[in-house]
């Protein structure tokens, strides 16, 4: 039985095989068929990988799984050994990942399954486009704003933006704002679309049925939910989810006296952003979450309190997928299924 560490690129991989004896063997491949094929070769059926999470890991994992015993994916901002190393080569690199398997000492972190990662490239990639479109809205309210014009906020929507008066402008000012006005409608077009194909593609995911059944939570919204938390069994409670959204505290104890920040925002990012998104809509119906709501905002600011409640509502979906809740009126939080039973959860 060896550890085999890999720093693994686009077009190469560097790897460490560390054996029993203490022994160090180093080699690098090229990200080929042959080359690979020819690693797999050198590996035994109880040896242990670690490779850092990555673009191409979730691929490489797949090529060299039957060939060894486990594979440990790294979570690369966890591992600060190799971040922030002071001789950073792909050996060295390679030698700390072999090493500290053999200590079993690695931040694992989670591979999804490959309908999970396209769904989420999706929804990251319609995120990008609405970005883009918010930024060209922008430029061409400062156009006309320049002149003394203020546009309505619904006014660069849909029919609105087609037919945006733009005769009244001089000609370097007509073409820039035409440029803008049919690259927001391109880019409108296309996240319509995106949205048909998130909506169809996460109908197909399990836990999409359970998770709509929420007030507040949409298609799209299902879409950016399920591709990120993936597996709900791979978290043991609805906290460790929310840590991993990035929506706990920042925690700072130190004889014995302990201090609480502002919220971690590591993880998925939109994730967090949906979440929020979808607690300001499910407010407007829970009477449950909106008294929740209401009482922390009344102590500690309305901010704090739709974080507090978005967390409230985080620990609705953990128990819904976990659980398999179908809502039948969520506001009463009474379940389609006579036999089970909500309640409000803590």
């Amino acid at each position: 039985m060896a550890f085999i560490g890999v720093d693994l690129h686009t077009n190469s991989f560097t790897v460490c095989r560390l054996g029993a004896d203490g022994s160090e063997l180093f080699e690098t491949f090229q990200l080929a068929a042959a080359e690979l094929e020819r690693f797999c070769l050198s590996l035994d059926a109880d040896d242990e990988v670690a490779v850092e999470a990555t673009g191409n890991t979730a691929w490489f994992c797949d090529e060299i799984r039957a060939c060894v015993g486990r594979i440990v994916v790294v979570n690369p901002r966890q591992f600060q050994v190799v971040r922030q190393s002071v001789k950073k080569t792909d050996r060295n690199d390679a030698r700390a990942l072999a090493f500290f398997l053999s200590r079993d000492m690695l931040p694992e972190t989670r591979l999804k399954r490959p309908a999970e990662v396209e769904l989420a490239s999706l929804a990251q990639t319609r995120d990008m486009l609405v970005k883009s479109r918010t930024k060209i809205l922008n430029k061409i309210h400062g156009v006309f704003n320049r002149h003394g014009i203020k546009l309505k906020k619904e006014g660069l929507s849909g029919r609105r933006l087609r037919a945006l008066e733009i005769g009244r402008f001089g000609e370097v000012e007509q073409v820039e704002l035409t440029v803008l006005r049919d690259q927001a409608l391109a880019l409108s077009a296309a996240i319509r679309g995106l949205d048909r194909a998130l909506a169809e593609a996460a109908a197909e995911l399990e836990g999409f049925e359970e998770i709509t059944s929420i007030k507040g939570i949409g298609a799209r919204s299902a879409a950016v939910f399920l591709s990120g938390i993936g597996d709900v069994n791979d978290f043991a409670s609805a906290d460790k989810l929310a840590a991993y959204v990035g929506i706990v505290p920042r925690v700072a104890a130190s004889n014995g006296v302990e201090h609480h920040g502002r919220i971690t925002r590591r993880g998925n990012k939109l994730m967090r952003t949906t979440l929020v998104q979808c607690t300001l809509v499910a407010i407007r119906y829970s009477g449950y979450l909106n008294a929740f709501y209401r009482r922390i905002k009344a102590r500690r600011g309305a901010g704090k309190a739709i974080i507090a409640t978005a967390r409230k509502l985080l620990t609705i979906i953990y128990n819904t997928l976990k659980n398999k809740w179908v809502f039948e009126d969520f506001p009463a939080f009474r379940l389609r299924n006579p036999g089970q039973t909500a309640g409000q959860t803590s």
